[in-house]
């Protein structure tokens, strides 16, 4: 198993990815762990000193201007995690969870923070060993950090709050963290100087929903041009639209990403070929500005993903501790950054859905030589025109949740964190809008190969038939209504195992195809 060295170089997202999945290990290096000895004597030292220091020897918020004695430092760290749990709803999934984990430990191990190298070790054992401290989904405003979330996640370090772990069953356990520890024969850590608000000052609730985020807009952006291609060759549109000479007078990187891709995926389909003289002049926008929109998409995402890498990387507690003893009192843990790239990545998603939906609309009018809802005894069938009703809710929901969080600010704290970003919430629209592009997606999917049974017996591009060859593996060709959402189900359940991406790569690389060639920034 490969190793990332926490606090040293950068962490990518797919590094964060494989540290939470266990393909990858993150350690402690000599150098780093002597950094971190190194802030936890700074933090020490400021502690003991005459200078009034933010969250050393202070209060929190408004309450900056309460002095703290020597005496009590350890007691405020401790008190910080319990009053600033504050989280409601849900819990958020192991795997958001472990993210924050590895992300802060990442953040913590830079050395600024002032956190002691016994509190980061025990931090590192819960990532190794699968421990997931409980986190409620709702509760930070994006701007002294995500104070409510984070602490959720750290009150295991000092035995309190509660822990998800993995049984003898492999199903997930709830278990009250003070039990826990006792099980594992761990004692709870009692917190030093600045020790509790370096936990809970950061970024990394934003942060997870965002690395998660990327990696699946980026898998659900290769499916939707996959299946935009597949729904051109059933609807016997042109290609024409793609041509490479068109985009290099516009040449937006994500247009022209999209535009190779349609191209190679339509490569020598017998569908395309037997239409090369027909009278259509034009396709609706849906087909044929395929490569702008999908494109426009891409571009955002490559925002998103650009921005989240930097913040992946960043140091967004407070104060900051610098060499001998010197503090930095500053708004790091603003997550303005990253809500406003999430607001426009929602928007993107939002637009994939909108687009795909018209697609879904075009191959059940029954025109150039489709049946009409796609079955041919329709009357006594409905055929898939409830599919596209669901895929029409989908998208409205997707439309109000386009409203950008990070335009809103509700003063906190008796308005001595007068601005915040509202970006947990930026963060986790977006990924809903992500479960409904699922599923929008998966309809066109399964009306995309109903229809293109009937251009048989030609036959699509090499690559778009390994697409429906293995849709039909799990869902079969509908000659009569049926109950068409455990077809949906099956679709979306192929979409989410990345199955049907890894066939149509595997097949592209045997056809000395790069579907993304030249395009080296769109790849995770």
């Amino acid at each position: 198993m490969s190793t990332f060295q926490y606090g040293n170089g950068d962490l990518r997202i797919s590094d964060a990815l494989q540290l939470v999945t266990g393909k990858k290990r993150g350690v402690l290096s000599p150098e780093v762990a002597a950094r971190v000895l190194e802030s936890e004597k700074n933090a020490l030292s400021l502690s003991q000193g005459n200078t009034t220091v933010y969250g050393i020897n202070t209060g929190f918020g408004i309450l900056a201007q309460t002095k703290i004695s020597a005496a009590d430092t350890s007691i405020l760290q401790q008190k910080i995690l319990q009053s600033h749990s504050a989280g409601v709803g849900k819990p958020i999934s192991r795997e958001l969870a472990k993210l924050m984990l590895v992300t802060k430990a990442h953040a913590l191990a830079k050395g600024f923070s002032g956190i002691r190298l016994e509190t980061l070790q025990r931090i590192l054992w819960f990532i190794d060993h699968d421990v997931i401290p409980v986190v409620p989904e709702k509760g930070s405003v994006g701007a002294s950090g995500d104070l409510a979330p984070l602490s959720h996640l750290f009150l295991p370090l000092i035995g309190l709050g509660f822990v998800s772990v993995n049984n003898e069953k492999g199903s997930e356990e709830i278990i009250d963290a003070s039990t826990y520890l006792k099980k594992a024969e761990l004692e709870p850590l009692t917190l030093g100087p600045k020790e509790g608000l370096a936990l809970i000052n950061g970024t990394q609730f934003i942060l997870a929903h965002s690395i998660q985020g990327v990696m699946r807009f980026h898998q659900l952006l290769e499916y939707a041009d996959m299946i935009g291609a597949l729904t051109v060759d059933a609807l016997m549109g042109s290609p024409a639209p793609f041509d490479e000479r068109l985009h290099s007078l516009r040449p937006f990187p994500g247009n022209q990403l999209v535009a190779q891709r349609l191209r190679l995926l339509l490569k020598d389909s017998q569908i395309v070929k037997s239409h090369e003289n027909c009278d259509r002049v034009q396709d609706p926008y849906s087909l044929r500005c395929i490569p702008q929109v999908h494109g426009a998409s891409r571009n955002a995402w490559l925002h998103l993903k650009q921005l989240t890498e930097i913040e992946l990387n960043a140091v967004t507690d407070n104060p900051i501790l610098i060499a001998n003893a010197e503090s930095i009192s500053g708004g790091n843990f603003h997550g303005q950054p990253l809500a406003l790239p999430l607001d426009y990545a929602c928007v993107a998603a939002a637009e994939i859905g909108n687009i795909s939906d018209r697609r879904s609309y075009l191959l059940l009018e029954g025109k150039w030589g489709l049946p009409t809802l796609l079955m041919e005894n329709v009357g006594l069938n409905s055929g898939f025109m409830i599919a596209q009703y669901t895929t029409a809710a989908l998208v409205s929901e997707n439309k109000t949740l386009c409203f950008p969080a990070s335009a809103d600010s509700i003063p906190t704290s008796l308005g001595q964190e007068d601005h915040v970003s509202m970006g947990s919430i930026s963060a986790r629209k977006f990924n809903t809008v992500l479960d409904n592009l699922e599923y929008i997606l998966s309809i066109e999917l399964l009306l995309a190969a109903q229809a293109i049974e009937f251009r048989r017996p030609l036959k699509s591009s090499d690559l778009l038939e390994v697409i429906c060859q293995e849709v039909r593996k799990h869902v079969s060709f509908a000659k009569e209504d049926r109950i068409f959402s455990l077809d949906i189900e099956k679709v979306v359940q192929l979409i989410r195992s990345s199955t049907l991406l890894e066939n149509c790569r595997e097949k592209a690389n045997q056809m000395g195809i790069q579907l993304n060639a030249t395009y080296a920034d769109f790849e995770l």
